[in-house]
């Protein structure tokens, strides 16, 4: 053999082979597959984080705005949470606790359950948006995940 030929050989022998090209496109697929999976985890539970925070602010706001106001939740006529402090019932003109109620990460608003009045709520967040569950990454069916008054 000429020295030309060898050195096509080796040439040839350096190269990877079809089938150990698949092999590592497969390994890349399964970790990019892996690493969708948690980094969709990690958004639910931030959004659910968000929720309890969210669902605890509400909580804070009403306990000061029954302090404030004469001992009275505020709610709308409707019995949901108001949006605003100007559409509460009672009305409260010294109240700075509630400017607006945040809304769900997904888009729908915190909801009363149960009785919502001037005297007692039940607050959860919008099982609408969750695929019919108040969290993503808990089950909350027994209203665990809701906030209650605490007068």
């Amino acid at each position: 053999m000429s020295r030309s030929q060898n050195q096509q050989i080796l040439l040839f022998k350096k190269s990877f082979t079809l089938l150990e090209i698949l092999v590592v496109i497969g390994i890349i697929a399964v970790l990019v597959a892996m690493g969708t999976a948690s980094y969709s985890t990690a958004q639910k539970k931030a959004r659910d984080a968000k929720r309890r925070g969210d669902l605890k602010a509400i909580q804070n706001a009403l306990e000061q705005y029954y302090s404030i106001c004469g001992y009275n939740y505020p709610f709308s006529s409707s019995g949901n949470l108001p949006l605003t402090i100007s559409t509460t019932n009672p009305p409260c003109s010294s109240a700075t606790t509630i400017l607006t109620v945040p809304k769900d990460p997904l888009g729908g608003y915190y909801r009363c359950v149960d009785s919502c009045s001037s005297s007692a709520y039940t607050i959860c967040p919008p099982a609408s948006v969750n695929g019919g569950k108040m969290l993503e990454t808990a089950d909350c069916s027994d209203k665990s995940c809701c906030v209650s008054n605490q007068q």
